[in-house]
């Protein structure tokens, strides 16, 4: 079986002897409490994972800036950049909503063409916190 998403409360079992009849029992996972980010909204992202993109789109929704995608199958050069000003409605793990500003379309774009933001004002982002390095 392939895993594709990420789901905290699954572990793959121990395949290590095919012929074992009896499976451990599985360990218990540490669930990091709630964490306040700037805007208000509490998230349970673990560390490591509040610097994917669609996390920090999420946190700059509404926020006006310019979206560029490339689609690098398209025949013709014209057709394979796409800049959209405007602002995130939405992002998902694999997808995220423009609104357009000047024309008030939604654009659905699947994040594999998405290559960078341009944002107006200050980027909303995770703390930042220093940990002390051990060497």
């Amino acid at each position: 079986m392939v895993q594709y998403y990420w789901n905290p409360n699954f572990q793959q079992p121990n395949m290590q002897n095919p012929n074992m009849q009896q499976m451990q029992p599985m360990q218990q996972q540490m669930v990091p409490p709630p964490v306040t980010i700037p805007s208000g909204r509490p998230t349970n992202l673990p560390m490591g994972e509040q610097s994917y993109i669609e996390n920090i789109l999420r946190l700059n929704i509404g926020n006006p800036g310019v979206f560029h995608f490339s689609f690098a199958h398209t025949i013709g050069e014209e057709l394979n950049v796409r800049n959209i000003a405007g602002s995130v409605e939405a992002a998902g793990r694999d997808h995220v909503i423009i609104n357009e500003a000047a024309t008030g379309h939604q654009f659905l774009f699947p994040m594999i063409y998405f290559d960078y933001a341009e944002f107006e004002g200050q980027v909303e982002y995770f703390p930042q916190t220093m940990q002390s390095r051990q060497v």
